[in-house]
Protein backbone atom coordinates (compact mmCIF):
# COMPACT_ATOMS: atom_id res chain seq x y z
CA UNK A 1 0.00 0.00 0.00
CA UNK A 2 1.55 3.38 -0.70
CA UNK A 3 2.29 6.30 1.24
CA UNK A 4 0.49 9.42 1.40
CA UNK A 5 1.77 12.92 2.02
CA UNK A 6 -0.72 15.92 2.43
CA UNK A 7 -0.10 18.12 -0.56
CA UNK A 8 -0.85 21.85 -1.43
CA UNK A 9 -2.57 22.46 -4.53
CA UNK A 10 -3.27 25.47 -6.49
CA UNK A 11 -0.62 27.56 -4.25
CA UNK A 12 -2.70 26.07 -1.08
CA UNK A 13 -5.97 26.69 -1.91
CA UNK A 14 -7.03 23.05 -2.19
CA UNK A 15 -5.17 20.54 -0.53
CA UNK A 16 -5.09 16.25 -0.78
CA UNK A 17 -3.48 13.48 0.02
CA UNK A 18 -1.22 12.31 -2.77
CA UNK A 19 1.24 9.14 -3.45
CA UNK A 20 4.24 10.52 -1.88
CA UNK A 21 6.19 8.95 -5.18
CA UNK A 22 4.30 11.17 -7.59
CA UNK A 23 5.71 14.64 -8.48
CA UNK A 24 4.90 17.94 -9.52
CA UNK A 25 5.10 18.21 -13.46
CA UNK A 26 5.34 22.03 -12.65
CA UNK A 27 8.93 21.52 -11.39
CA UNK A 28 9.68 20.47 -14.90
CA UNK A 29 8.02 21.89 -17.48
CA UNK A 30 4.86 24.45 -17.94
CA UNK A 31 2.05 23.93 -16.92
CA UNK A 32 -1.45 25.52 -17.12
CA UNK A 33 -2.51 27.92 -14.31
CA UNK A 34 -5.44 26.49 -14.30
CA UNK A 35 -3.90 22.58 -13.79
CA UNK A 36 -1.70 20.49 -11.62
CA UNK A 37 -0.06 17.85 -12.70
CA UNK A 38 1.45 15.20 -10.93
CA UNK A 39 2.91 11.82 -12.47
CA UNK A 40 4.82 8.84 -10.79
CA UNK A 41 8.32 8.91 -10.96
CA UNK A 42 8.60 4.73 -10.68
CA UNK A 43 6.06 4.30 -13.44
CA UNK A 44 3.76 6.31 -16.19
CA UNK A 45 0.79 7.37 -14.23
CA UNK A 46 -0.08 10.47 -13.98
CA UNK A 47 -2.86 12.64 -11.84
CA UNK A 48 -3.90 15.82 -13.32
CA UNK A 49 -6.34 18.51 -11.36
CA UNK A 50 -8.27 20.66 -14.04
CA UNK A 51 -10.48 23.44 -12.74
CA UNK A 52 -12.67 24.41 -15.76
CA UNK A 53 -15.98 26.82 -16.26
CA UNK A 54 -19.17 24.76 -15.30
CA UNK A 55 -20.23 23.16 -18.39
CA UNK A 56 -24.00 22.10 -19.17
CA UNK A 57 -27.72 23.51 -18.20
CA UNK A 58 -28.23 24.90 -14.68
CA UNK A 59 -29.35 22.62 -11.72
CA UNK A 60 -27.77 19.19 -10.95
CA UNK A 61 -28.96 15.75 -11.10
CA UNK A 62 -27.63 12.47 -12.99
CA UNK A 63 -28.77 13.75 -16.67
CA UNK A 64 -27.51 17.10 -16.60
CA UNK A 65 -24.40 16.60 -14.88
CA UNK A 66 -23.97 12.92 -17.32
CA UNK A 67 -24.39 15.45 -19.67
CA UNK A 68 -21.22 17.89 -18.22
CA UNK A 69 -18.96 14.39 -17.85
CA UNK A 70 -19.75 13.19 -21.16
CA UNK A 71 -18.78 17.29 -22.59
CA UNK A 72 -15.40 16.98 -20.64
CA UNK A 73 -14.41 13.64 -21.35
CA UNK A 74 -14.97 14.75 -24.79
CA UNK A 75 -12.96 17.79 -24.87
CA UNK A 76 -10.14 15.46 -23.26
CA UNK A 77 -9.69 13.08 -26.11
CA UNK A 78 -11.00 15.00 -29.30
CA UNK A 79 -11.57 13.00 -32.22
CA UNK A 80 -10.67 9.83 -30.95
CA UNK A 81 -13.78 9.48 -28.73
CA UNK A 82 -14.68 6.32 -30.29
CA UNK A 83 -11.60 4.87 -28.93
CA UNK A 84 -12.93 4.92 -25.26
CA UNK A 85 -14.50 2.72 -23.89
CA UNK A 86 -16.93 3.58 -20.73
CA UNK A 87 -16.48 1.03 -18.23
CA UNK A 88 -18.34 2.31 -15.07
CA UNK A 89 -19.92 5.52 -13.94
CA UNK A 90 -21.05 6.28 -9.97
CA UNK A 91 -21.52 8.93 -7.83
CA UNK A 92 -18.71 9.69 -5.62
CA UNK A 93 -18.41 11.63 -2.18
CA UNK A 94 -15.92 13.96 -1.49
CA UNK A 95 -16.11 13.93 2.56
CA UNK A 96 -14.21 16.67 3.66
CA UNK A 97 -16.21 19.20 1.44
CA UNK A 98 -18.38 21.47 3.81
CA UNK A 99 -20.73 21.42 0.95
CA UNK A 100 -21.90 18.07 -0.25
CA UNK A 101 -21.18 19.11 -4.24
CA UNK A 102 -22.30 16.62 -6.33
CA UNK A 103 -19.92 14.40 -7.73
CA UNK A 104 -19.25 11.46 -10.46
CA UNK A 105 -16.11 9.17 -11.39
CA UNK A 106 -15.93 6.92 -14.44
CA UNK A 107 -13.82 4.53 -15.24
CA UNK A 108 -12.92 4.36 -19.40
CA UNK A 109 -10.20 2.72 -21.32
CA UNK A 110 -9.11 4.09 -24.63
CA UNK A 111 -7.21 2.37 -27.24
CA UNK A 112 -5.09 3.62 -29.78
CA UNK A 113 -5.81 3.51 -33.37
CA UNK A 114 -4.46 0.49 -35.32
CA UNK A 115 -1.43 1.86 -37.01
CA UNK A 116 -1.01 4.95 -35.06
CA UNK A 117 2.23 5.04 -32.67
CA UNK A 118 1.70 1.09 -32.96
CA UNK A 119 6.01 -0.16 -33.36
CA UNK A 120 7.18 2.27 -30.89
CA UNK A 121 8.21 0.58 -27.80
CA UNK A 122 6.57 3.30 -25.20
CA UNK A 123 3.06 3.30 -27.47
CA UNK A 124 0.33 1.90 -24.96
CA UNK A 125 -1.44 -1.09 -25.42
CA UNK A 126 -4.42 0.89 -23.97
CA UNK A 127 -4.52 4.05 -21.51
CA UNK A 128 -7.05 3.37 -18.54
CA UNK A 129 -8.83 7.02 -17.90
CA UNK A 130 -10.44 7.58 -14.34
CA UNK A 131 -12.16 10.77 -14.21
CA UNK A 132 -13.95 12.44 -11.57
CA UNK A 133 -16.16 15.30 -11.64
CA UNK A 134 -16.90 17.94 -9.25
CA UNK A 135 -19.58 20.56 -9.49
CA UNK A 136 -19.31 23.21 -7.88
CA UNK A 137 -22.59 24.92 -9.20
CA UNK A 138 -22.51 27.96 -6.86
CA UNK A 139 -18.58 29.25 -8.00
CA UNK A 140 -19.38 27.91 -11.78
CA UNK A 141 -16.82 25.58 -11.60
CA UNK A 142 -16.38 21.92 -12.16
CA UNK A 143 -13.40 20.62 -11.16
CA UNK A 144 -11.75 17.42 -12.65
CA UNK A 145 -9.48 14.93 -11.32
CA UNK A 146 -8.03 13.01 -14.18
CA UNK A 147 -6.06 9.99 -13.72
CA UNK A 148 -4.37 8.37 -16.87
CA UNK A 149 -2.96 5.25 -16.52
CA UNK A 150 -0.65 3.60 -19.56
CA UNK A 151 -0.49 -0.08 -19.43
CA UNK A 152 2.62 -0.58 -22.26
CA UNK A 153 3.68 -3.86 -23.25
CA UNK A 154 5.91 -5.86 -20.47
CA UNK A 155 5.51 -2.67 -17.84
CA UNK A 156 1.91 -4.93 -16.30
CA UNK A 157 0.64 -8.21 -16.58
CA UNK A 158 -1.39 -8.91 -19.69
CA UNK A 159 -3.71 -12.03 -17.38
CA UNK A 160 -4.79 -9.53 -14.58
CA UNK A 161 -6.27 -7.12 -16.90
CA UNK A 162 -9.82 -8.21 -18.21
CA UNK A 163 -12.62 -5.35 -17.28
CA UNK A 164 -15.38 -7.49 -19.05
CA UNK A 165 -14.36 -9.91 -16.45
CA UNK A 166 -14.16 -7.04 -13.68
CA UNK A 167 -10.10 -8.13 -13.31
CA UNK A 168 -8.46 -4.62 -13.11
CA UNK A 169 -5.26 -5.38 -12.99
CA UNK A 170 -2.39 -3.63 -10.12
CA UNK A 171 -2.13 -0.51 -12.08
CA UNK A 172 -5.82 0.48 -12.71
CA UNK A 173 -6.61 -0.95 -8.48
CA UNK A 174 -3.61 1.50 -7.49
CA UNK A 175 -5.22 4.28 -9.75
CA UNK A 176 -8.84 3.31 -8.06
CA UNK A 177 -6.96 3.13 -4.67
CA UNK A 178 -5.41 7.27 -5.25
CA UNK A 179 -8.91 8.27 -6.34
CA UNK A 180 -10.63 7.38 -3.26
CA UNK A 181 -8.24 8.58 -1.03
CA UNK A 182 -8.63 12.05 -3.19
CA UNK A 183 -12.37 12.04 -2.39
CA UNK A 184 -11.90 11.05 1.18
CA UNK A 185 -8.78 13.54 1.79
CA UNK A 186 -9.65 16.48 -0.70
CA UNK A 187 -10.53 20.11 1.62
CA UNK A 188 -10.79 23.52 -0.32
CA UNK A 189 -9.28 25.79 1.84
CA UNK A 190 -9.71 28.99 -0.04
CA UNK A 191 -13.15 29.25 -2.04
CA UNK A 192 -11.53 32.64 -4.05
CA UNK A 193 -9.59 30.30 -5.96
CA UNK A 194 -12.61 30.23 -8.33
CA UNK A 195 -13.20 34.21 -8.05
CA UNK A 196 -16.95 35.86 -7.35
CA UNK A 197 -19.43 33.58 -6.32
Amino acid sequence: MPAYLGTSLYGGAIVCDLPENFADVSKLRQVPDTQEVWIDKDGFTSIIFDITDRVGAAGRGPEIDGRAMTTHLEDMVGTDIDTVKIWNTAETEFTRLESKAPAYTLIATQTPRAGIARGSASAPDFTAIIITLLRLERHNTDILITINVPHIKGEYDEEEVDLELGKQGKLIGDAVEYSARIWKSLKIKDWGLFGES
